[in-house]
């Protein structure tokens, strides 16, 4: 019987799940504490950035973001 062993997840790959994972929920954060956004209900930015990491975070930032 040939018992195949885990391989360890390299270290940058992990730093960047974590750095994505941040700025996603940064991203959440920053929707539910902001009065209105702009071209979409709030509940479809928290899917774009979700779905569609990182561009989608990039996106509300410069299009969806009342400053």
């Amino acid at each position: 019987m040939i018992v195949a062993s885990a391989q360890p997840v390299p270290v940058p790959l992990l730093v960047l799940a974590v750095v994505a994972a941040g700025f996603v929920v940064y991203r959440w954060v920053d929707l539910a504490r902001s009065d209105s956004v702009r071209y979409l209900p709030k509940w479809a930015w928290a899917i774009i950035c979700a779905v569609s990491i990182p561009i989608g975070g990039v996106v509300y930032l410069a299009v969806g973001r009342n400053h």
